[in-house]
């Protein structure tokens, strides 16, 4: 074991014991959301896993520490400091942990913990992917080679909107990591269920998605897999409505020259303003949504 992992007592004893547990990112709650609702989210979201049968791991680097399972006050912080805290990906974590300052983990960060403390199952709003404009740019998510090269489940609502969604499908074809669509054919776009893009495979139960995912590490097959939730239809919103929007606040964040691991904040902060909030209150129930279906998966496995 890696000496700068740290879990809590709660998760080391659930995963000695062979009991489900399921990871949870640390960037929806210091980037994603403006505190008290990213606190209250992180909250109701481990109360979801719990519920249905598993133990949550918030994931973040805290005190030189790789940390698989994080306390209220841990929490709070987090969001307390909001995006004054680093956004940790693969290449930040050395520095982080040398300089012991506060990371909040990325999906690519999260897996990469989650497979050192040994937890398979992994739920998040949506993954990173190719940004619009990437075949110029090359502005793409880490996130996606983490998939490939880490075997972490991830169940998430898709790809997140403001991304170029069927590149992504592309880039994650390219590197072999699956898409499962439950109980649908579509790969959902994030705050919509709507994108015309297509899933490799269709799954239905949570037990067959186990099966399937048992079988491929089994077999030595490294890598993760992607679980598209889509968002509850009742918080769904209109693909067209949604895409004009997204266009907006890429044209704005051109002119205000935003770049980097800045544009995914920023384009989500400006489509929630555009949108008065309805994005928000879709990226909080879809976010409990994937929560929900990642503690039964991991309940099937253990």
């Amino acid at each position: 074991m890696s000496p700068y992992l740290k879990k809590s007592p709660e998760v080391a004893a659930a995963l000695a014991e062979g009991k489900a547990v399921v990871a949870l990112e640390s960037t929806i709650i210091s980037h994603g959301m403006p505190y008290p609702e990213n606190v209250e989210t992180a909250l109701k979201v481990e109360k979801v896993v719990r519920a249905a049968g598993a133990v949550p791991a918030t994931i973040a680097i805290l005190d030189g520490k790789l940390c698989a399972g994080l306390s209220l006050e841990q929490i709070e912080t987090l969001g307390k400091e909001g995006t004054a805290v680093a956004k940790a990906s693969r290449r930040d974590i050395p520095f982080l942990l040398a300089r012991k300052e506060l990371g909040a983990t990325t999906v690519a960060a999260t897996m990469i913990i989650a497979a050192q403390a040994g937890i398979e199952l992994f739920a998040t709003g949506g993954i990173g992917g190719v940004h619009r404009g990437g075949a110029m740019s090359f502005d793409i998510s880490a996130d996606l080679q983490e998939l490939a090269r880490t075997s972490v489940a991830v169940v998430c609502a898709g790809a997140k909107s403001i991304l170029d969604l069927p590149l992504t499908l592309e880039y994650l074809e390219t590197y072999g990591v699956p898409v499962i669509g439950y109980q649908t054919n579509e790969f959902p776009a994030f705050y919509s269920r709507e994108s015309g893009l297509s899933v490799d495979y269709a799954l239905h139960t949570p037990a067959e998605i186990a099966e399937v995912l048992n079988t491929k590490w089994s077999a030595g097959l490294v890598g993760g897999a992607i679980i598209a939730n889509p968002v509850p239809e009742k918080f769904s919103m209109d693909a067209t409505y949604l895409n004009g929007i997204i266009e907006h606040a890429l044209i704005e964040a051109t002119r205000d020259k935003i770049k980097g691991k800045a544009v995914t904040p920023y384009l989500l902060s400006k489509v929630k303003e555009l949108t008065a909030g309805k994005s928000l209150v879709s990226n909080i129930e879809l976010v409990l949504n994937n929560a929900r279906l990642a503690a039964e998966i991991a309940v099937a496995r253990s």
